[in-house]
């Protein structure tokens, strides 16, 4: 379980392919403190630490992972955003946020706003029930909130501490980002449908 606050951002080193699977070298200034089968958010995505060397750790993501996110993407390079799982005792300062992504979306627009910048995303609709104005949504992996929604598109505010200490500031119009809704939304939309 996690919060949605990016503890750091890592550095994607190196990438193998082995069969239907990719694996990442990712340094980060939180590597040399995770430990083996650590379940760590890369950009929204739970995935576990296999090994740990020289300042960077290796996880590796499944067909299914890949298929569903933005991970097949991701090139030597690419910065992307890492958080450690949530301490039960500690402050909930975003929201609840599983490290399961539910879908892709795409950004349309990106506004420098002298201060500020503001993203549109466009999502599958299908998805719409889950995004409501001014609720809560993980942008890879870090908790925004929502305003402008429409059937198909919202818009996220970012401040400039945001902006510098996470990966949104390498998103531009027609990058895809994961997407993961909020849980107790997926709850309460799920027992509408079965109590019909």
């Amino acid at each position: 379980m996690f919060t949605g606050i990016v503890e750091s951002t890592g550095t994607i080193k190196d990438i193998a392919t082995k069969g239907t699977n990719k694996s990442f070298w990712i340094s980060s200034p939180l590597s040399n403190e995770l430990k083996i089968d650590q379940s760590v958010s890369h950009d929204g995505v739970c995935l576990t630490v296999e090994e740990i060397k020289d300042g960077a750790h290796k996880v590796t993501a499944i067909e299914e992972t890949l298929e569903k996110t933005n991970i097949g993407q991701w090139l030597a390079g690419h910065t992307v955003n890492i958080e450690r799982c949530m301490i039960m005792n500690g402050r909930l300062d975003g929201h609840i946020v599983q490290g399961h992504v539910d879908t892709t979306a795409v950004c349309i627009d990106k506004k420098d706003l002298d201060g500020s910048w503001e993203f549109i995303f466009r999502f599958p609709q299908q998805f719409a029930h889950l995004v409501i104005e001014k609720g809560s949504i993980a942008v890879n992996g870090t908790s925004l909130t929502l305003f402008n929604v429409t059937g198909d598109t919202f818009t996220v505010a970012i401040i400039p501490y945001t902006y510098e200490h996470t990966s949104i500031g390498q998103v531009e119009k027609d990058t895809k980002v994961n997407i993961e809704f909020d849980i107790i939304g997926k709850y309460i939309s799920r027992m509408k449908e079965v109590g019909k």
